[in-house]
């Protein structure tokens, strides 16, 4: 006899992306819907969370209809609703939970609340029969820059975080100063590829020699100042400078940033014996950062499994959420419906 096919609807509303997707069986995605707002703030360089609420309000339920429909289910066919709850925008994960609580009353099924971060490093697992552990979980995005020690789905433990600027953020920031298109990651990526990563030595702050939390407000200012002169007293060089320059600025810049990635998660991976690194997160879309991780996986000693979360689900999805559900369901981990929205997590 055939085991019941889990069916959940995942609804994600943590920053800039209305999501929703119905994931059998915590792999098999049935439907992945996903509305960007990225156009509504392009103009802004970054997100304007009133901006981001509105948007989710008029898009969630469309959302949610096209994601049941695209998997050809309906309300009886789902066995849980889960929802991301934390950590985000509060303005905007409350517009999720609320759609995930009155569904989950409305059509009597269990509810399951979902950290947005843990959900990233689902994403990386999604397609992995064999997770060799214990793993080192990297999260790279434009809010979050964590380290985890992975000893389950279920079991994450945080070896640390960034201290003041995520990762995703500085990109966005860098790609700013060079008048360059939000959002910044995939803008300096592009323009990185034509640029010289060793044209200007960009400082790498390791934070000490066993850190594993991160720190990159250092090398914006840095950038900032190789534009606009030491202490911002100079005139601002971006509008002069060639299209050359402004690459190797992005290729010095970006080469910075991943070898404090990859040189941390290193020291993460030797401090707990890790098998496996997990990478997942906006940022993990860099070809750049992946190629960096998995020359490192390759010359551990021994060899690392590296893997990553497919591009599709790097950036803010509901299949994450729906997926690593899953497992809470499997776990009877339910919330009630006094669920609230956190900021952070």
């Amino acid at each position: 006899m055939q085991p019941k096919t889990i069916n959940i609807l995942g609804i994600e509303t943590s920053c800039d992306e209305t999501a929703a997707a119905v994931v059998a069986n915590g792999r098999e995605v049935k439907s992945s819907i996903i509305a960007s707002q990225t156009k509504l703030h392009e103009k802004y360089g970054g997100i304007v969370p009133e901006i981001a609420s509105r948007a989710h309000i008029e898009k969630i339920y469309p959302v949610i209809a096209e994601a049941m429909a695209q998997a050809g289910v309906n309300k009886d066919d789902i066995d849980a609703i889960a929802v991301a709850n934390q950590p985000g925008l509060t303005i905007a994960l409350v517009v999720g939970v609320t759609a995930a609580k009155t569904l989950a009353f409305a059509w009597e099924k269990p509810l399951i609340a979902i950290n947005h971060l843990h959900a990233h490093l689902q994403s990386a697992m999604l397609a992995e029969g064999d997770l060799q552990l214990p793993a080192v979980a990297l999260i790279v995005s434009g809010g979050h820059t964590c380290l985890y020690e992975c000893k389950s789905p279920l079991e994450l433990e945080l070896l640390g975080s960034t201290i003041d600027d995520a990762a995703g953020e500085a990109f966005d920031k860098v790609a700013n100063i060079l008048k360059l298109s939000y959002p910044g990651g995939p803008s300096i990526e592009r323009i990185a590829r034509n640029g010289n990563p060793n044209a200007i030595k960009f400082p790498r702050s390791m934070l000490g020699r066993d850190s594993l939390d991160f720190s990159f407000s250092g090398i914006k200012t840095a950038v900032l100042y190789h534009c606009h002169g030491q202490d911002m007293k100079g005139q601002n060089k971006v509008g002069s400078m060639t299209g050359q320059q402004i690459a190797d600025i992005a290729a010095s810049f970006q080469a910075a940033v991943i070898d404090v990635l990859v040189k941390k998660t290193q020291r993460a991976a030797k401090k707990i014996g890790a098998r496996t690194i997990l990478l997942g997160g906006g940022v993990a879309a860099n070809s750049t950062l992946r190629d960096a991780l998995q020359k490192m996986c390759d010359s551990g000693s021994p060899p690392r499994k590296l893997l990553v979360a497919p591009k599709p689900y790097c950036t803010d999805n509901a299949v994450m959420v729906a997926s690593l559900a899953y497992h809470k369901f499997k776990a009877g981990l339910f919330a009630d419906f006094s669920l609230e929205p956190k900021a952070t997590g």
